[in-house]
């Protein structure tokens, strides 16, 4: 599943395409993703102009000077695809602008999501009223997470996947996270230092940063707008790397936490 960096890097390879254009034309190719495409989106967004394109968490979002934004998620194995040399059958989304550049959202499994909302109304739209802080932003605080981990007996790692607690993270850059900041990812959420979270903070913020520099992470099906593959995965220290040796020339170690694989070493991390 695209993550946080991925999202980030593709919300800015569109930019250079849709910022300040006019939609001249959007075509459904089929009626639903995950779920319906919104009835009326077609006639909201035909002849609206861009106004800017943002993230929040792994949503991306283009917003139209009609004072609604276009939400999507890119699910399991979606993508936007610039100037396709054709559309494909996987293509179930199709932006046309007044400059005559192409658009077009291939979701092959249809996990993701396009939703229209009021743009005044964005925080309170429910996939988004309950989210905690973005990673990036200055809401994540060695306190907020202090506080959000007091008194709970849940691995680290599990909470730091709780979209209520932070917004955005993903397995991926949880586990490298952990791993910078020397933390063992089943170790209590309620017993971590608060010197450990004052250096788990900017090792989130680090690793995101890098990660969106670098393209993201391709993993299966991710690859940018502009159809380049993602290099962070050249630069994972532990994620996916069981087996090999961590820095300190201990083996990586697997294990498995809510259904999700974990990657960690035994000798940095406590």
């Amino acid at each position: 599943m695209p993550e946080l960096p991925e999202v980030e890097t593709t919300v800015r390879g569109l930019a250079h395409v849709l910022d300040g254009q006019v939609i001249a034309r959007i075509e459904t190719r089929r009626a639903d993703l995950r779920r319906p495409f919104p009835p009326q989106l077609v006639q909201a967004l035909t002849g609206a102009r861009v106004t800017g394109l943002s993230r929040r968490a792994k949503y991306g979002l283009i917003h139209v000077d009609r004072g609604q934004t276009m939400v999507f998620h890119l699910g399991m194995s979606g993508r936007w695809r610039i100037d396709p040399d054709a559309i494909g059958k996987h293509d179930h989304l199709v932006l046309e602008t007044g400059a005559g550049r192409t658009l077009a959202l291939n979701d092959a499994r249809r996990f993701g999501s396009v939703d229209l909302v009021d743009t005044d109304a964005l925080e309170a739209w429910p996939q988004f009223a309950a989210m905690g802080p973005e990673p990036l932003g200055p809401g994540l605080t060695p306190g907020h997470l202090a506080k959000a981990f007091d008194g709970r007996f849940a691995a680290v790692k599990l909470l730091l996947l709780d979209q209520q607690i932070v917004a955005g993270l993903g397995n991926i850059y949880v586990c490298e996270a952990l791993h910078r900041a020397k933390i063992h990812p089943e170790r209590e959420a309620g017993k971590v230092s608060r010197a450990a979270l004052t250096r788990l903070v900017p090792e989130i913020r680090a690793v995101l940063e890098e990660a969106i520099r670098a393209g993201g992470s391709t993993l299966r099906d991710y690859v940018r707008p502009d159809g380049e593959l993602g290099y962070f995965a050249k630069d994972w220290r532990v994620y996916g790397r069981e087996g090999d040796p961590c820095a300190c020339g201990r083996p990586v170690n697997r294990i498995v936490q809510g259904g999700r694989s974990t990657f960690f070493c035994a000798r940095c991390q406590k």
